[in-house]
């Protein structure tokens, strides 16, 4: 095992590195912006070097400035947690090729998954289930209509280069494609810097399933269970769960095997995710992307499984054996986690601010991962994703009624926050039921 980590993010996610590295033993360094001198991470770091200004691009997205921090403070491995670099293949070359160890898959394996037309055709090639669509970028709107008419309405247009949610329009009706067509082109090459897109069959009532993997240092790869990430606005996930309460055990031995080759796929090492979107009522799933870093919902697997997947991933990028394989662990109840979001619980639109109060919930089965803390200050600049709050119970019921004390229990006072909305989630009779899709927020804001 190496001796020392830096951690290439901020807030919630650097705070949640730190803490695993530092009970291993390992000497920590975090790197911070300016607008982010006072956030806990920064002081709970052994040590700590400002990156730049409070701009992504001169600061967490500085490939130079991170890596210079590393050799200034003799770092001998980066983790990069999700987001801003992680899942940048030229940061990890550039971090291999400066002598220093990248926790995370390689470049290669990045790169072939960061393109999603090309990953689509790599998973079917492996096997794994794709979603009718386009094999190849479409270079015009009449290109996007022919293959759109071809799989059949209605479809999703899709940049290449996209995630997070971000960069893709549904189109229900030939005269509405040209248009979300240049949409959709003009805001990958503006945001993402390639305006590749392509057309694949959209769903109206699906789930979105994700597989967690754990690649080991020998090429074996473990998968992990599932998630289910149906509860999102704006295609972008607000809580999860797991087990999914549409995955019965023999569509899980699918959806596992699935995940596994497409890992084997591409040679993948450490934790990363393969997601895919689910219809509950014939069993089919198709391949969505695969995610080539840790995920912000990993904590429920965790509380689940009685594992630390950060202490898995350095254990695999040291080379070392992480101590468990798939036979040897027992899933244990069920755990949901909730994002709490700096943001208005009705249009979901952000809401920084300084923060006067902040109260977390404890007691049984409940977990909070924050990145803030009472006297600290929400900016603009970054993610409104301010905590995490992990809640596990012995079954799906049990962690409802522990769901809904702590939500009511965390209180934050100054930006605006969505607990509130988390509240109605629980208290919708579609969510407690399980039997819930992707459309949940939009029929909670009908």
């Amino acid at each position: 095992m190496f001796d020392s980590l830096l951690v290439a993010n901020r807030g919630e996610i650097a705070r949640r590195v730190i803490r695993t590295a530092k009970r291993m033993g390992l000497r920590t360094i975090a790197v911070y912006s300016e607008a982010d001198a006072e956030l806990p991470f920064v002081a709970e770091a052994d040590e700590a070097v400002l990156l730049g200004p409070a701009s992504p691009a001169e600061s967490y997205r500085n490939a130079d400035a991170v890596l210079a921090a590393a050799a200034q403070t003799g770092a001998a491995a980066i983790h990069p947690g999700y987001g801003f670099l992680s899942e940048n293949a030229e940061f990890a070359g550039a971090v291999v090729d400066a002598g220093l160890i990248w926790v995370g898959p390689s470049g290669d394996a990045i790169t072939a998954m960061g393109d999603k037309i090309a990953a689509r055709n790599l998973m079917a090639a492996a096997g794994v289930p794709i979603a009718p669509g386009t094999e190849d970028p479409l270079d015009n709107a009449e290109a996007a209509a022919a293959a759109a008419g071809s799989i059949g309405y209605p479809v999703m247009i899709k940049a290449s280069a996209g995630g997070g949610g971000m960069g893709m329009a549904v189109v229900a009706e030939p005269a509405a494609l040209a248009a979300e067509y240049d949409k959709v082109t003009a805001f990958a090459g503006r945001l993402f810097g390639d305006s590749s897109v392509f057309v694949e069959r959209y769903f109206p009532r699906v789930r979105h399933v994700e597989v967690q993997i754990l690649g080991l240092a020998d090429g074996t790869v473990l998968a992990l269970g599932e998630r289910d990430c149906s509860v999102q606005r704006r295609h972008q996930k607000v809580a999860e769960e797991t087990p999914s309460p549409a995955v019965d055990d023999p569509l899980r031995a699918r959806m596992l095997d699935a995940a596994r080759t497409a890992g084997k796929a591409v040679d993948y090492r450490g934790a990363g995710t393969v997601e895919f979107l689910l219809a509950p009522e014939t069993g089919e799933f198709f391949f969505l992307e695969m995610n080539t870093r840790l995920q912000v919902e990993h904590p429920i697997t965790e509380a689940v499984l009685g594992i630390d997947l950060v202490e898995a991933q350095l254990r695999v990028a040291a080379g070392e054996d992480v101590g468990f394989d798939e036979a040897s662990l027992t899933r244990s109840g069920h755990a949901i986690e909730f994002r709490i979001n700096a943001e208005d619980p009705k249009r979901f639109l952000p809401g920084p601010g300084a923060i006067t109060e902040w109260l977390e919930p404890s007691g049984p089965g409940v977990r909070v991962d924050s990145g803030y803390a009472a006297g600290t200050t929400v900016t603009p600049h970054y993610d409104s994703l301010m905590a995490k709050l992990v809640v596990h119970g012995a079954d799906r019921s049990e962690a409802l009624e522990r769901a809904a004390a702590a939500v009511a229990g965390f209180t934050v006072v100054g930006p605006k926050s969505n607990l509130a909305f988390h509240a109605e989630l629980l208290a919708n009779e579609e969510f407690r039921s399980g039997q819930y899709d992707t459309g949940i927020v939009g029929r909670m804001r009908a």
